[in-house]
């Protein structure tokens, strides 16, 4: 995996011995490392691999192709409990929601029922790939709010980061599909 700092770390897909995903998965299981943000920076960006790293629990998703600027951004969102998916990751992302997610009843997820009626706006929101500034701009509201409501939004809902808020928001219906 290369140099790794503290609460960083970074996969590829196609490693050597444990590939990226598989490694995501035993990073993202371990308690001990339970605060560590993983970024998976791959040639290969197929649908199929940003849905299983996200699934692994990954904070992020870039093609080997970013700009180095892009790629330290990412990370530092990782760091922060954001997400940086590159825009192929993200179209393909949600065009395999609009595709093959049926939303379920929102009883399905506990946390849902305890989700408040801010917190399951600002969640429609997230998953529209707004980011908290301008949901903050959209609903009047200042951006350590937004914050505070989607940060309980993801405890409520056992999400990681933004990724897994927006993949919850679909599964349980919280997000409308977008055309």
């Amino acid at each position: 995996m290369g140099e790794v700092r503290e609460g960083e770390a970074g996969t590829d897909i196609r490693m050597p011995g444990t590939d990226g995903l598989a490694a995501t998965r035993e990073i993202t299981a371990d308690p001990a490392l339970a605060q560590t943000k993983v970024v998976v920076l791959t040639p290969f960006e197929i649908d199929d691999y940003v849905y299983q790293a996200l699934r692994a629990g990954a904070s992020g998703f870039l093609g080997k192709g970013v700009e180095p600027s892009a790629l330290v951004d990412g990370v530092r969102a990782a760091v922060r409990g954001d997400t940086l998916l590159s825009p192929a990751a993200t179209r393909g992302l949600i065009r395999r929601f609009l595709e093959s997610l049926t939303p379920v009843a929102t009883t399905a997820h506990p946390g849902v029922a305890e989700l408040t009626a801010r917190e399951r706006e600002l969640t429609a929101l997230v998953a529209e790939g707004l980011s908290n500034a301008e949901i903050a701009d959209r609903l009047f509201l200042s951006p350590l709010t937004v914050k505070t409501h989607v940060n309980r939004a993801m405890t409520k809902l056992g999400s990681r980061d933004r990724a897994q808020l927006v993949v919850a928001a679909y599964k349980y219906g919280l997000a409308e599909p977008l055309v």
